[in-house]
C-alpha cells in the first residue's frame, strides 16, 4: 500500500535496505606499482612543450597592450606564476589523482561543480589546439611561402585526429626530444639577438623613445590581461600526475616556473630591440622567426621555423591527448553521455571524442577566421578560468579537507593573491574585447547545456513521461510501451549502486553520506560497508542507525555489509569485483594523518566528507 507522501510511481521506491556479512572475500594483491613512470625530465617535456611554446606569440600580444613594459609584465606574471607553485604542489601533495581542476573540485565540492570546471577545461583545450594548429601553420609558412595557412591549420587540427583515432599518441620520449631541441632554439636564439643587439643597440633606444599610447598603470593592466596567456599549460603537469614517479611533480612545476620567468621577459626585451615597437604591436604571428632572420639570417630563420612548427604541433597533439582522457572520465562519472566511451574495434580508441574535439575546434576556427588575438582571448577567459577555480579548490581543500595528508601546504596569503591576479587579469581580457567573452559564453553555453542534460536526464524523462501521459485514449498503446521503456531505461540508470566505507556508526555522518548521494548520484542503492577484524568490534548501533536513515529517504535503498578484512587496496579491488561496483562509484570519509594508504593508490576512491 502507499503511504502518505510517497510518489505515485509506486516502481521509484527503492527498496527497504537489508544487512549481510561477507567472510570469505579472497583479496587481490593491488600492490603499490604502477608499471613505468615518468620521471622528472619526461614529466617536465610533455607539460613543458605545452607552457614553453606560449613564447612564440605572447611577446607580441604582451606589447600590443603594455608596449615598452612588456617584459615588465611579463615578469610580473612570472612572480605569480611562483605563487601558483605553491598552490599545485598543495594540491598535488594532497590529491596525487589525475583530471587536475576536475578532480580536485569532485573531491572538495559536488560534481555539478567539478563538471563545471571540466567544461571550462575542455574550452582551454580546444583554444590550446586551435590557437596552436594556427600558429604551427604561420611558422611553417617561412619555410614554404605558398602554404595557405588557413587551410593548413585545418589540415593540422585533422592529422592530429587521424593520428588519435589510428592509436597513435604522445610518446615521452618524442616529447623529450622535442623539449630539448625547443630550449636549445631559445637559447641560440637568444645569444643571436644579444649579439646583433649589442652591435647595434639604435632599434632599441627608439622603441624606448617612443611615447606610450596607455597610461604607465593602464599599459600594466591590459598588458597584464594579455600576459596571463604565457603560462598556459601550467596546468597540464596536474593532469597526469599519477604517470609520474614520487616526488616528481612539483619538480615539473619548478622547472615550468624557470622556463616561463627566464625566455618570456627575455625574449620580449629582445623583440624591442630587434623589431620597431609599431611591428611588434601588429601581433605577427611568427615574430620569433622574424627575430632569427634579423640577427643571424636564414638559417637561423628556418631553425626556429622548424622548432615552432614541432614544439606548436606537440601542443596540439597534448590538446588531444588530454581532452580524450578528461572526456573519458566525464563520462564514467555520468557526467557526458555513455557513447563517448565507445572505442573502435580497429584501434581500440575513442573515435567520438576525438572526431568531436576536432569538429569543436574547426567550428572555433570558422567562427574566430583564425584570428590570433580572438583565438588568444577565448583560449586565455578559459585558462584563467580554470586557474581560479583551482585556487578557490586550493582553499576549499585546506578547509573542508583540512585532515587529509599533505607533504607541502601554501600559505593564505599566497592562495589569495594568486586568485586575485588571475581575476584582474580575468577582468582585463574581458574589458580588452567583449566579443571574446562572446564567442567564449556561446561555446561555455553548448557545451554547459550537455552536461546540465545529463544531470537533469531523470526529470526530464518523467517530464517526457508526463507529456506520453496526456496522449489521448487513442495512443494508449503507445502511451504504454513508452513509459515502461521510459521506466526501464531509469531503472538501469538507477540501478549503478555506491559504496560508502564507514569506521564508527556516528548517526550524524551516515546522514550526511546518504544526503551526498542523494544529491549528487544518479542511484537508488547504497551500500554501507564497515570492515572488520573481529565480530566483537563491529560498532553496536551502525546496523540501527542505517535501518533509520533508510526508512527517512524512501527513494534509497540502504544496504548495511559487514566484510571481514584489513580496509586497503586489495579489499577495495575485491570488493568492487564481487559487487560489479567500480571504484569510482566508492566512497570514504577525508583520511587523517595516521591513515595507512596513500589516496592515490586506492584506485580512484573518492572523498565525500
Amino acid at each position: 500500500m502507499q503511504d502518505e507522501g510517497e510518489s505515485p510511481e509506486s516502481w521509484e521506491f527503492a527498496g527497504w535496505g537489508v544487512a549481510s556479512k561477507i567472510d570469505d572475500l579472497t583479496l587481490r594483491d593491488e600492490g603499490e606499482t604502477h608499471g613505468h613512470r615518468l620521471g622528472e625530465w619526461a614529466s617536465t617535456a610533455i607539460c613543458g612543450n605545452d607552457i614553453t611554446s606560449s613564447c612564440l606569440y605572447v611577446s607580441a600580444l604582451c606589447a600590443a597592450q603594455a608596449g615598452i613594459y612588456a617584459p615588465l609584465v611579463l615578469g610580473l606574471v612570472a612572480v605569480i606564476l611562483y605563487f601558483f607553485r605553491a598552490v599545485y604542489a598543495e594540491v598535488g601533495s594532497a590529491l596525487p589523482l589525475n583530471g587536475g581542476t576536475y578532480t580536485l573540485l569532485l573531491n572538495s565540492t559536488n560534481k555539478r561543480i567539478a563538471a563545471a570546471a571540466a567544461v571550462l577545461t575542455l574550452l582551454s583545450y580546444v583554444a590550446t589546439a586551435v590557437i596552436s594548429a594556427g600558429e604551427a601553420s604561420h611558422y611553417a609558412h617561412n619555410l614554404w611561402s605558398g602554404l595557405p595557412v588557413f587551410g593548413a591549420t585545418l589540415a593540422l587540427l585533422g592529422l592530429f585526429a587521424l593520428l588519435n583515432v589510428i592509436g597513435i599518441s604522445e610518446s615521452a620520449v618524442v616529447a623529450l626530444g622535442i623539449f630539448v631541441f625547443h630550449i636549445v632554439t631559445l637559447i641560440t636564439l637568444t645569444i643571436a639577438c644579444c649579439w646583433a643587439i649589442s652591435m647595434d643597440p639604435q632599434t632599441l633606444f627608439d622603441n624606448f623613445a617612443v611615447p606610450s599610447r596607455r597610461s604607465f598603470m593602464s599599459a600594466l593592466f591590459f598588458g597584464f590581461a594579455a600576459a596571463m596567456l604565457g603560462i598556459s599549460g601550467f596546468e597540464s603537469s596536474a593532469n597526469f600526475i599519477e604517470e609520474q614517479e614520487k616526488g616528481v611533480f612539483p619538480k615539473t612545476l619548478r622547472n615550468m616556473w624557470v622556463a616561463v620567468a627566464v625566455f618570456n621577459p627575455l625574449i620580449a626585451l629582445l623583440a624591442l630591440g630587434m623589431l620597431p615597437l609599431a611591428d611588434i604591436q601588429e601581433v605577427p604571428p611568427d615574430l620569433l622567426a622574424q627575430m632569427g632572420l634579423l640577427s643571424w639570417g636564414k638559417v637561423l630563420r628556418t631553425w626556429v621555423s622548424i622548432d615552432a612548427v614541432l614544439v606548436l604541433s606537440g601542443a596540439v597533439l597534448t590538446s588531444y591527448v588530454g581532452v580524450t582522457g578528461l572526456v573519458r572520465r566525464m563520462a564514467l562519472d555520468n557526467v557526458l553521455p555513455q557513447i563517448l566511451l565507445e572505442k573502435n574495434r580497429w584501434r581500440d580508441t575513442n573515435h567520438w571524442i576525438i572526431l568531436g574535439f576536432f569538429f569543436v575546434c574547426c567550428s572555433i576556427m570558422v567562427v574566430t577566421g583564425g584570428d590570433v588575438e580572438t583565438l588568444a582571448g577565448v583560449y586565455t577567459i578559459s585558462f584563467l578560468s580554470v586557474m581560479a577555480l583551482f585556487a578557490i579548490g586550493n582553499m576549499l581543500l585546506k578547509s573542508v579537507r583540512s585532515r587529509l595528508p599533505r607533504e607541502t601546504e601554501a600559505s593564505w596569503p599566497v592562495v589569495v593573491v594568486a586568485l586575485a591576479a588571475v581575476l584582474l587579469g580575468l577582468a582585463g581580457n574581458v574589458l580588452l574585447d567583449p566579443h571574446y567573452v562572446q564567442v567564449f559564453g556561446g561555446y561555455f553555453i553548448v557545451a554547459g547545456t550537455i552536461v546540465a542534460v545529463m544531470f537533469l536526464r531523470i526529470q526530464l524523462l518523467r517530464v517526457l513521461m508526463f507529456v506520453v501521459g496526456s496522449v489521448a485514449d487513442t495512443f494508449n498503446r503507445i502511451n504504454s510501451a513508452v513509459r515502461e521503456e521510459v521506466r526501464r531505461v531509469i531503472e538501469g540508470i538507477n540501478s549503478q549502486a555506491v559504496v560508502y566505507f564507514t569506521k564508527g556508526d556516528d548517526p550524524a555522518e551516515l546522514n550526511r553520506a546518504a544526503l551526498y548521494v542523494l544529491e549528487n548520484e544518479q542511484t537508488n542503492r547504497m551500500i554501507v560497508v564497515h570492515a572488520y577484524d573481529s565480530e566483537d568490534r563491529i560498532p553496536a548501533g551502525l546496523a540501527h542507525h542505517l535501518s533509520e536513515i533508510d526508512r527517512l529517504y524512501p527513494h534509497l535503498r540502504i544496504d548495511f555489509m559487514a566484510v571481514h578484512g584489513e580496509f586497503g587496496p586489495g579489499l577495495i579491488g575485491a570488493l568492487s569485483d564481487r559487487l560489479g561496483v567500480p571504484r569510482n562509484f566508492m566512497f570514504i570519509g577525508t583520511p587523517g594523518d595516521r591513515f595507512p594508504h596513500r589516496i592515490e593508490h586506492l584506485g580512484g576512491v573518492r572523498l565525500i566528507l
